[in-house]
């Protein structure tokens, strides 16, 4: 879609420039809070950076809708219509950041009519970043990529996350699932504490499944697109149709995997809508 031309370079100009804060502090020491638990954690840069973004593309594009982490968790609406919608997770892997573990981005998604229409990743400690447009193929630093081709779950790594909920119905559920897929069996799981990184990496064929439920829209959208134009596959965890605003997300190489990966996780324990 050319008239989003110039969303999709401010999206990466943007992307770019949170990423240079995150490296600025990324050895640094940081004020660490809790937003509801101990595991779910933020810090100033966290909000610092998706201050600097919104504000920007609010200047920039005044009628356009504007969902970020940091300031939902603040307070403001976090409601999908049909307007041209930013996504915008400024440090996607807190934890990871607070511990210098280098799986950290900055994720920002476009949708149009509640469907994903661009998605830039950025993963600021590594200088990776991830783009694509709907038709337009994905990209990792401006190199075409793929997801595999591979069709059977035992041939696949599969990348899981605990998330940061410790309710016991959610966790049994989680842990049982790397218990199924161990068994079935997978080649291995993984976990990068990234739900956009991991979505990249299904695009990039470092592995060939996720699966999660927990995460939120800003985790995902952006990556959505990226996965999609590199040939994978992405859709709820009981193979229905994605709904982004749900919560739950499968993503995957091909369909194929996706589907038999739907019949051996148990994603069935209650979550809140993003948009309840």
């Amino acid at each position: 879609m050319a008239q989003f031309d110039d969303c999709f370079d401010a999206a990466v100009s943007y992307a770019r420039k949170g990423g240079e804060m995150i490296r600025d502090a990324f050895h640094k020491p940081k004020k660490i809070t809790e937003k509801g638990c101990v595991t779910d954690l933020v810090t100033e840069t966290d909000e610092a950076v998706e201050k600097m973004i919104i504000d920007g593309l609010k200047e920039r594009f005044p009628d356009h809708n504007f969902i970020g982490e940091e300031s939902t968790a603040a307070g403001a609406r976090c409601q999908l219509d049909d307007r041209p919608t930013w996504m915008i997770d400024p440090v996607d892997g807190t934890t990871n950041f607070v511990h210098r573990f280098p799986y950290v981005a900055v994720s920002i998604g476009f949708l149009v009519n509640k469907e994903p229409i661009f998605g830039v990743i950025y993963n600021a400690p590594q200088d990776i970043m991830y783009t694509a447009r709907t038709g337009q193929g994905a990209f990792r630093n401006g190199e075409r990529i793929n997801a595999t081709g591979v069709a059977a779950l035992n041939q696949a790594i599969v990348l899981l996350e605990i998330g940061s909920s410790r309710d016991v119905e959610h966790l049994n559920e989680k842990v049982g699932n790397y218990r199924s897929l161990a068994s079935h069996p997978v080649h291995s799981i993984r976990s990068l504490g990234s739900a956009a990184l991991n979505m990249c990496s299904v695009a990039s064929g470092e592995a060939e499944a996720y699966c999660e439920t927990g995460m939120h829209c800003w985790d995902i959208a952006a990556g959505t697109v990226i996965l999609r134009e590199a040939g994978g596959y992405v859709c709820d965890p009981d193979f229905a149709p994605l709904d982004v605003m749900s919560r739950r997300c499968l993503a995957a190489c091909t369909e194929a995997v996706a589907k038999e990966t739907s019949k051996v996780v148990k994603c069935n324990a209650p979550l809140a809508r993003d948009d309840a």
